[in-house]
């Protein structure tokens, strides 16, 4: 597979196009004003624990504060990663699945408290992952040193752990943890025993955990040790820092998202990586001359007078991911729509007939669909309860082989991706981990018009609610002259298709009535001015 990475830098803003097969496959995008705050290391305070849910919530100086479930204190199993095995800071969460569990109980309550120090407790856990008590861990008011796993999403505050892990090109060090484990994705148990050795031989006795990453196959133990030791003087930074700082505060910043994309994507499995931006690619350049030299090569400097992503053909991809609907090889489509509960996608022929056999026709679309839905799943960053519903098929063995084309698109995902069996309905139901807002949260704003519904009311409902508007006004006999304004659009209707409603409430209402078209106006609403003064009187008036 032919795998490359574009980086568009401004002075604001930067953007991270990831392709495969000359396809976008994932979009990054850094603004200084929506900062990614993942992998940022703080000295919180606790200010509530809440036994009953297993959690606690943690003032890390941020708007809302951090929510830190028990798992979160947990040492991660031995060949866990916590950060995402090769993303730019998709930390994984410490314990169970990635489908925020205590989000319900996160909605009941958010305190603000205040307290002295403690540092996360080290201990066996079985293979069941047994939680602690989180209430004789932590009290209320005392100081905690915690790493972002999760952005602020929506209402909810950004999720925490305690279990810190900072990670380097190779290896990712977690201080507080007690064994070298090997990144799962390395597969041959020969070569990960010999990494396990070269690593351990190279840390100091007592001095934490370290994981080594997917990119670390074929590294010798020299780069093993220089990393480490960058490693640990980190962390010796971390903690010289903590004491000089009084909580909340933050301690340690991620690096930025290039160097984050470089240290965690860029490997020999990427062909080619084209920067248009010079400071970022000295930037880059400086940074593998150190960690990776023989990948320097691949590094292009792109400087043509046409932009990058044009080049590339990828800005109309782009603008694509904002659209519900997505177009498919064949003539069918798909249809996204994120809801607050979960995402929901649907799946249609379209125009696709196909031939005389209906089930083949249904299992083409549904297996081209899965691939397009694994696609946009992480086109568009998507995550949390995603619910697929694919057209009903008779046969078992298809209802099988969509859901093994589905997951096999999956694994390429670097987040955690979980779908399981297709059901009698058609419906895939699926987790995928999340770590910070989709794109189309972080990109778009709720509509002026429509509130957030994405739909509006058509001209004809408008007129009802305008003539039940006027009758009440009529009713009243406060008012003599009206002038009422209206989008074009719904002045328009009026005109073509009621040309006498106008003139006929005026005389059932007593009302000289007057309609002005207004361009500035939304679609579905109205205004009614009192003549001759120009009062605006709809609150009074406006029904629905």
């Amino acid at each position: 597979m032919k795998r490359e990475i574009l980086i568009n830098g401004s002075q604001r803003e930067t953007r991270v196009a990831i392709l495969e097969d000359d396809r976008l496959v994932e979009l990054l995008v850094d603004r200084p004003d929506h900062r990614r705050i993942v992998g940022d290391i703080y000295l919180g305070r606790v200010e509530a624990v809440l036994p009953g849910i297993q959690a606690a919530f943690v003032d890390i100086g941020l708007e809302k504060s951090a929510f830190l479930h028990a798992s979160d204190l947990l040492e991660p199993e031995e060949d866990e990663e916590p950060g995402s095995e090769e993303g730019d800071e998709a930390f994984e969460e410490a314990g169970e699945d990635s489908t925020d569990l205590p989000d319900q109980e996160e909605r009941r309550s958010r305190r603000r408290n205040g307290g002295g120090p403690v540092e996360p407790r080290q201990r066996e856990v079985s293979s069941r992952r047994q939680l602690p008590d989180i209430a004789d861990i932590l009290k209320k008011g005392q100081t905690l040193l915690v790493q972002v796993t999760k952005e602020p999403i929506s209402t909810k505050g950004c999720r925490v752990t305690a279990q810190i892990s900072l990670p380097g090109r190779f290896l990712v060090y977690m201080p507080y943890a007690s064994k070298v484990g090997v990144s799962r994705k390395i597969e041959s148990k020969e070569l990960r025993g010999r990494l396990r050795e070269m690593v351990s031989a190279s840390l100091p006795k007592d001095s934490g955990g370290m994981i080594v990453r997917t990119v670390a196959e074929g590294v010798t133990e020299d780069h093993f040790r220089r990393e480490v030791e960058s490693l640990l003087n980190l962390w010796r930074k971390v903690n010289r820092k903590k004491t000089f700082v009084r909580a909340p505060a933050l301690v340690q910043r991620e690096t930025s998202l290039t160097r984050g994309i470089i240290r965690d994507l860029f490997s020999a499995k990427v062909d080619s990586l084209h920067v248009d931006s010079k400071e970022l690619y000295n930037e880059i350049e400086a940074y593998l001359k150190e960690a990776d030299p023989d990948l320097q090569s691949r590094v292009t400097s792109y400087n043509e007078p046409i932009s990058l992503f044009d080049k590339f053909d990828i800005e109309n991809e782009i603008r694509d991911l904002f659209k519900a609907r997505c177009e498919l090889p064949t003539g069918g489509y798909i249809v996204i729509q994120p809801t607050e509960a979960l995402v929901s996608i649907d799946v249609n022929t379209g125009r696709y007939t196909g031939k005389k056999d209906p089930e083949k026709t249904i299992l083409k679309t549904n297996l081209e669909a899965a691939r397009e839905i694994a696609r946009q799943i992480r086109l568009r960053d998507m995550g949390g309860i995603i619910v697929c519903d694919f057209i009903d098929m008779e046969s078992r063995q298809n209802r099988d082989r969509v859901l093994q084309e589905l997951r096999a698109h999956l694994g390429r995902d670097r987040a955690r991706t979980k779908a399981f069996a297709v059901s009698e309905l058609g419906l895939v139901e699926m987790t995928r981990q999340r770590v910070r807002p989709s794109l189309w949260h972080s990109m778009t704003g709720e509509c002026p018009d429509c509130k957030g519904t994405g739909r509006v009311f058509t001209p004809e409902v408008v007129a009802r609610r305008l003539e039940r508007s006027l009758r009440r006004a009529g009713r009243e006999r406060r008012e003599r002259q009206l002038a009422v304004r209206l989008h074009p659009e719904v002045a328009l209707y009026l005109l073509e298709e009621e040309p006498r409603l106008i003139q006929t409430l005026g005389k059932l209402t007593g009302l000289e009535l007057e309609i002005r078209d207004d361009p500035v106006m939304r679609v579905d609403e109205f205004r009614l001015m009192s003549r001759p003064g120009g009062r605006d009187v709809t609150d009074i008036y406006a029904v629905a």
